[in-house]
């Protein structure tokens, strides 16, 4: 099997291990795989689409939407670097599942508005698909029930779509929840990449990036351990199944 690739971008090196190790679980890849591109400090590796099945790309403390001004240069370099990634993603038709992050650039790529009109606190939401979602190949491989629960924590998300996207799954507080374009190009707002431990584990982590208040954190915890998420990391399984070649 052609390997996947995973784009990291979370300088944090114990939560960019342990979001590794969540979608090599959640795909059910083997180290060798799945590539692991870690793009705040790497450039993406030199592949061609013949030699890749697809590419993942994760959450990241970054935000898209900001002023050029306010990024780090670990941000600039990654962004640069993703943006030439889904130059060539759309161009040769690679398979892409982009999560969290992965909405923001995939969407800022494609000539989606994306700002913080939408953005959701930590949490969990319910998630319900379009007629087009009910329809996917990929969520139908996935075998996603028309509403569940995704896991949410962004302070960004889309306001506008291009015409040429197809809204997948919608919510009550981010309209989209999930969009292609083409045929296989894929990215959602809420984390498959992510269940309820593995949530509380991040936001600890990012307690003081303002995604929440701190002092309402075990709260929100709290509230998380009462929900069921086990759907979304279907995704990543069926991306995996669906388009290893």
């Amino acid at each position: 099997m052609k390997p996947f690739v995973q784009i990291a971008t979370r300088p944090e090196d114990d939560v960019a291990l342990t979001e590794r190790a969540a979608v090599l679980d959640f795909t059910g890849l083997a180290e060798d795989e799945l590539l692991w591109a870690r793009l705040d400090r790497d450039p993406f590796p030199e592949l061609g689409a013949e030699e890749i099945s697809g590419i993942i790309l994760c959450g990241s403390p970054f935000t898209v939407s900001d002023a050029v001004r306010t990024k780090s240069a670990a941000q600039l370099r990654a962004e640069t670097e993703i943006f030439r990634v889904l130059d060539q993603v759309i161009a040769d038709d690679i398979p892409f599942l982009g999560a969290c992050y992965g909405i923001g650039t995939l969407g800022t790529h494609q000539g989606a508005l994306i700002d913080k009109v939408h953005g959701e606190p930590l949490g969990a939401v319910e998630v319900t698909l379009t007629e087009a979602g009910q329809q996917d190949p990929l969520i139908r491989e996935a075998g996603l029930p028309e509403t569940f629960t995704g896991l949410v924590g962004h302070k960004e998300a889309v306001n506008t779509l291009p015409a040429h996207a197809t809204v997948l799954a919608s919510g009550r507080t981010s309209p989209v929840q999930m969009f292609r374009v083409g045929a296989r190009q894929y990215a959602t707002q809420f984390h498959p990449e992510l269940d309820i431990p593995s949530i509380i584990e991040r936001a600890r982590a990012y307690r003081d990036h303002g995604y929440f208040s701190p002092d309402e954190m075990e709260d929100v915890f709290a509230a998380l351990r009462g929900e069921n998420a086990d759907h979304p990391p279907r995704l990543l399984r069926a991306f995996a199944t669906l388009f290893a070649r």
